[in-house]
C-alpha cells in the first residue's frame, strides 16, 4: 500500500468516525415521552422551567438529560398505627389514589425529587390517619366511616397539593383493633339485639292485649245493645198492657152508663146472663197487641 493509498484510508476512517459520533449524537438528542408521562430536562442537572409533553423531544447531547415522571392516577396503600378518641388503638388500612401536577412535575423534581412516595406521600398519610382517628371514638369509626374518610382526604388534599400532588380518591379498607375491644364490641352488639329482641316481645304482647280488649270491648257493647233492646222491648209491653187496661175501664164504664136497667129477657137454669166487657175488650186488645 502506498502514501496515498493510506491517507485515503486514514481519512476514510476519521470520516467514519465522525459521522458515527455524528449519528449518536443525532439519537441521542431525542426523546421520547410516553402517554401518560411528563419529562424534565435538567442542564448540568438544572431543572428546565418547561415541562416536556408526550411524544417526541429533542435536548442538547452531553449537557441535558432528561427525568420522566407518571402523571397518570397511581395507587399506594399503607397501614397506619393510632389512637381514637377514647384512647383505644386502632390499625388502619387505606388505599389512596392520586396524580401528580403535570404542569409543575418539573418543581416536584427541585423541590422533592422521585422518591416522593417516600419523603411525602407516605408521611402525609400517617399524619392524616393519626389527625383524624383522634376525633372519633373508636365505635363512631366503624359506624361513621364515610365522615372518617372525608376527613382523612381532606387533610390529605391539603398537605399533598403543597407539593404538586394531586388526591383522586382515598378509601378506608379495614379497621383492626384490640383484642378486647373486639370482645367488648361484640357483647354489646349481643346485648342490643337481646334488647331489640325483648322490646318486639313487648310490643306484639301490647298489640294482642289490645286485641283482646277490642274484641271483649266489642262483646260487652253487643250485649248492652241485646239488654237494651231487651228492656225496650218490656217496655212497649208493658205500655201496652196498660193501654188495654185503661181501655178496658172505659168500655166498662160506658157499657155500665148505656144499662138503662132492665135485664135481658133470656132466662135459664144457670141464672141470669150478663155480659162481661172486659172479657170482650181483652181478647180483642190481645190480639192488636199480637198483631
Amino acid at each position: 500500500m502506498n502514501v496515498e493509498d493510506e491517507k485515503f484510508v486514514k481519512v476514510f476512517i476519521t470520516l467514519a468516525v465522525i459521522f458515527i459520533i455524528l449519528i449518536i449524537l443525532l439519537f441521542s438528542s431525542v426523546y421520547k415521552i410516553n402517554a401518560g408521562y411528563r419529562g424534565v430536562e435538567l442542564t448540568f442537572g438544572k431543572p428546565s422551567e418547561v415541562v416536556s409533553q408526550e411524544g417526541i423531544n429533542f435536548k442538547i447531547p452531553i449537557v441535558q438529560t432528561v427525568e420522566k415522571y407518571e402523571v397518570r392516577t397511581q395507587k399506594i396503600q399503607t397501614i397506619a398505627d393510632s389512637a381514637s378518641l377514647d384512647l383505644q388503638d386502632v390499625q388502619t388500612t387505606v388505599a389512596l389514589n392520586f396524580h401528580l401536577d403535570p404542569g409543575t412535575v418539573n418543581k416536584l423534581h427541585q423541590e422533592i425529587g422521585k422518591d416522593y412516595k417516600i419523603r411525602i406521600i407516605d408521611p402525609a398519610i400517617q399524619e392524616s390517619v393519626k389527625a383524624a382517628t383522634a376525633k372519633f371514638s373508636a365505635e363512631n369509626l366503624i359506624v361513621k366511616r364515610p365522615e372518617v374518610r372525608n376527613t382523612m382526604q381532606n387533610l390529605l388534599t391539603e398537605k399533598l397539593g403543597k407539593y404538586h400532588i394531586f388526591v383522586d380518591e382515598l378509601n378506608i379498607e379495614n379497621f383492626q383493633f384490640s383484642e378486647g375491644f373486639d370482645a367488648a364490641i361484640e357483647l354489646k352488639v349481643t346485648a342490643e339485639q337481646m334488647k331489640l329482641k325483648a322490646d318486639n316481645d313487648l310490643k306484639r304482647i301490647i298489640v294482642e292485649a289490645e286485641q283482646i280488649r277490642t274484641q271483649a270491648d266489642a262483646e260487652a257493647y253487643a250485649l248492652l245493645r241485646k239488654a237494651d233492646a231487651i228492656s225496650q222491648s218490656k217496655d212497649v209491653v208493658q205500655l201496652k198492657l196498660i193501654e188495654v187496661q185503661e181501655k178496658q175501664v172505659i168500655v166498662q164504664q160506658n157499657a155500665v152508663d148505656k144499662w138503662n136497667g132492665i135485664l135481658p129477657m133470656i132466662t135459664g137454669t144457670g141464672g141470669i146472663p150478663f155480659i162481661d166487657s172486659s172479657e170482650l175488650t181483652s181478647r180483642y186488645y190481645s190480639n192488636e197487641i199480637t198483631s
